[in-house]
């Protein structure tokens, strides 16, 4: 696979102005290359931190001058406008300079989940033709072997330590020498800015792209109508900032107010998370429901002070509401749901801060319009679940090099999200995967309802449950539990838990395999890794 470094022409399905662009006044036109959103501290707030980390402490001076380094720094290098550039890096402070600088030069960070097996890694630089990569020190020997076989790659940029291989540079070289000031690149609101991937738990990860204008449209409409920070906000996502959400929470928000992002890298174990609210005094918490779960239950929760937090958000799956309340009896308000995607960059459904509904996905986020559309091709009713449709301004154009998946999802101006859900009272409840619908003994069953309801049950941490076809052909569900501790597995158990699914809901939807794990495995992102389980329930 040969890909061009050269501009590839995008073109915006998303018209200039909709009425979700008027709704919050935004302005396409004002956003020509993103950087801005950092380097309007300069003149605004230059001496205000801007990054907090264990590696290190920036100001907004100090972030910018470290950017244009880089930025200065890939222009040297040789790259063309346009170019990819690969970014394999933890949250550390050299993950904004970098992605701050190449943007403003022109070139186009490709933002790499750093648990990325090596064979899926050589798909990514393929489908990139990336010939520069960023890499932190500790992750540097996965590029190497099979992960390069094939590849443009010819150079490796190793931040945070040593070189580990050939074809490999540290930082502190690279940046040797470069001035601490640049001007933006004359790119345009419809240039492609950056790259994320999907997570391929369906297939093949696919390229999604971003185009300058979209991280503004983010903060006009979620940052500022339901996020809210101020100034003085320390804002710790504990999802990476090469997940769209955590690149919201630590990239987005905080720059564009000016206000300080902490930046964690490691694994983010409930032990290590509660240290660092202690540590670094944040205000405003992201989260997803799965980390909820794991610090409401930790056992050193109760040893820790958490009380410099003002304000939590979650988003990716519903909280349970065991969990919410755990919660807000710790830190004494519950998180703020919300839903989003990467093909929107970030939330366009959320709760309001001063108003939760346990169980909603949320509100439409101003600035984005949301339609409900049935099987048939219909708009819902009030009441009837219909399969969601987004529009704004903040969406990806296309998936990289895959016009079909592109078809499938950015149908004109709409993504298609594959999500179902039932609006009421202009919230919208979320009820499962368009292709999760199955038949259980003739009748229709949402294995998400079931999840839902076996969560709620005191015996159990936290559960996953799935469609399995037995042998002979019949569907069936299959419950996959982590019990909470002091809790035994077993038949009683079982029963147990199959009778409380039969009272809460119907008989026919409790499950009929129950399998009891000591822990879930999560994805990167902190959700549950369901294509892992169902490969445990194939072998």
């Amino acid at each position: 696979m040969t890909t061009s470094h050269t501009t590839a022409t995008i073109t915006d399905p998303v018209a200039e102005t909709t009425s979700g662009s008027e709704e919050i006044g935004f302005v396409k036109a004002d956003h020509g290359n993103c950087s801005e959103i950092l380097w309007q501290n300069l003149a605004r707030n230059p001496d205000r931190t801007a990054v907090l980390s264990p590696l290190g402490t920036l100001s907004y001076a100090e972030l910018i001058a470290e950017a244009s380094r880089w930025g200065n720094a890939f222009v040297a290098a040789g790259l063309t406008r346009g170019e990819r550039i690969a970014f394999f890096l933890d949250d550390t402070p050299s993950f904004p300079a970098a992605f701050f600088g190449a943007v403003r030069a022109g070139f186009v960070p490709v933002l790499l989940n750093i648990q990325t097996k090596s064979d899926v890694l050589n798909y990514f630089l393929k489908d990139s033709g990336a010939r520069f990569a960023l890499v932190d020190a500790a992750l540097a020997q996965v590029f190497g072997g099979e992960a390069l076989d094939g590849t443009e790659l010819e150079t490796t940029i190793v931040v945070n330590g040593a070189v580990s291989g050939a074809a490999q540079i540290t930082a502190a070289e690279f940046l040797s020498g470069h001035s601490t000031r640049m001007e933006a690149a004359e790119t345009g609101p419809d240039d492609m800015a950056f790259w994320m991937y999907s997570s391929g738990s369906t297939g093949r990860p696919k390229g999604i792209v971003h185009l300058h204008h979209d991280m503004a449209y983010v903060q006009q409409s979620f940052g500022a109508h339901v996020l809210r920070l101020e100034k003085d906000d320390i804002c710790y996502s504990v999802p990476k900032a090469y997940f769209a959400y955590g690149f919201g929470n630590s990239i987005i928000f905080p720059f564009s107010i000016g206000a300080t992002s902490l930046w964690m890298p490691g694994q983010p174990r409930p032990e290590v998370v509660l240290e660092a609210i202690e540590t670094y005094r944040p205000t405003v918490f992201f989260g997803l429901p799965t980390l909820y779960t794991a610090l409401a239950r930790a056992d050193a929760i109760t040893h820790h002070d958490l009380s410099s937090l003002r304000q939590s958000m979650s988003a990716a799956e519903i909280l349970s509401e065991d969990v919410y309340t755990a919660w807000k009896a710790l830190v004494g308000h519950g998180p703020t749901e919300g839903l989003g995607s990467t093909e929107l960059l970030h939330v366009y459904l959320s709760n309001a801060l001063d108003d939760h509904r346990i169980g909603a996905a949320g509100a439409r986020v101003p600035g984005y319009e949301v339609r409900l559309e049935t099987p048939e091709g219909t708009p819902a009713q009030p009441g009837e679940e219909g399969v969601m449709f987004v529009r704004g301004h903040s969406s990806a154009p296309t998936y990289w090099n895959r016009p079909d998946k592109t078809a499938d999802t950015m149908r004109g101006d709409w993504i298609y999200t594959g999500d179902r859900f039932i609006e009421r009272d202009g919230y919208y409840y979320f009820q499962g995967r368009a292709d999760e619908l199955i038949k259980v003994s003739g009748q229709w069953v949402w294995p998400l309802e079931v999840e839902r309801c076996l969560n709620e049950h005191p015996d159990v941490h936290e559960c996953a449950v799935l469609a399995v076809q037995l042998a002979d052909k019949r569907m069936a569900l299959r419950a996959i539990v982590s019990l909470v501790a002091g809790v035994g597995a077993g038949d009683d158990q079982t029963l147990k838990l199959r009778d409380y699914v039969k009272s809460q809901l119907t008989p026919f939807k409790a499950p009929r395999l129950f399998e009891y794990v000591e822990e879930l495995p999560k994805t990167g992102t902190g959700k549950i890794d369901r294509q892992a389980l169902v490969e445990t329930g194939e072998s």
